[in-house]
């Protein structure tokens, strides 16, 4: 019998790859690895699919395992050379070069000190590998990437929680942004940064986020109508 996307996959279980006649790419995600001809599960959870060609493991991880091209959020701890040790909560740190944000140069260096929270992307990633960041997208513009104000929240979740609020079927983040005025960075790591009007906002919506990780979508919209009310004074 063979293993479908949403089956409960464990290490070893073998992904049927795609015929080698269809010319379509296909990107393998976190918990799944090619051997010769097969994809290997490298660890347990539910096998999920993204569009047309993205395959990976959803599973419940402590830490965080950096993956080429995600998002993440970090704070920059040390300064070495011409590069900055920024710490995403992984085993090792990640690099990120000041040429990495847009118009950089030698003479134009980014204006970034230790303690500094940035929105970054991963541009390299493997376990031979130090973690490497970039601040600008292919085409050079740092989009919504770059550092971020030193007057927004910053906290810690899980995983799994950043991976259902970025579902497009999670209302939470559209609900309060059509009520209140905020910023939010989401980064894969599991790290959330978040600037409202006042510290009752941050607070108010940080938890709301928080305790949305084990309700329903039904159940999510009124717990964020409750929220929105009260800080509204309603």
């Amino acid at each position: 019998m063979g293993i479908n996307v949403d089956d409960v996959v464990v290490p070893g279980d073998v992904i049927q790859v795609p015929n080698e006649n269809d010319k379509a790419k296909f990107i393998l995600g976190p918990g799944l690895r090619r051997h010769a001809d097969q994809i290997l599960v490298t660890t347990s959870g539910v096998l999920r699919k993204k569009a047309s060609n993205v395959y990976w493991v959803d599973c419940h991880r402590k830490r965080y395992v950096p993956v080429k091209g995600e998002t993440v959020l970090g704070v920059v701890v040390n300064k070495s050379g011409d590069t900055f040790k920024v710490d995403i909560g992984s085993s090792e740190q990640a690099s990120l070069s000041y040429l990495a944000f847009e118009g950089a140069t030698k003479k134009n260096r980014p204006d970034i000190k230790i303690g500094d929270v940035v929105f970054a992307k991963l541009l390299e990633a493997s376990r031979d590998m130090e973690p490497e960041l970039v601040c600008v997208d292919s085409f050079g513009k740092r989009g919504k990437l770059g550092l971020l104000q030193e007057d927004g929240f910053i906290f810690t979740c899980s995983l799994n929680l950043i991976r259902k609020i970025l579902n497009p079927k999670c209302t939470l983040l559209k609900l309060f942004g059509s009520e209140i005025p905020y910023d939010v960075a989401v980064g894969m790591n599991g790290k959330i940064w978040l600037k409202t009007k006042s510290i009752k906002e941050s607070i108010g919506i940080g938890s709301a986020i928080l305790a949305a990780e084990h309700l329903p979508n039904e159940e999510i919209i009124g717990m964020c109508n409750r929220v929105i009310n009260n800080l509204k004074g309603m």
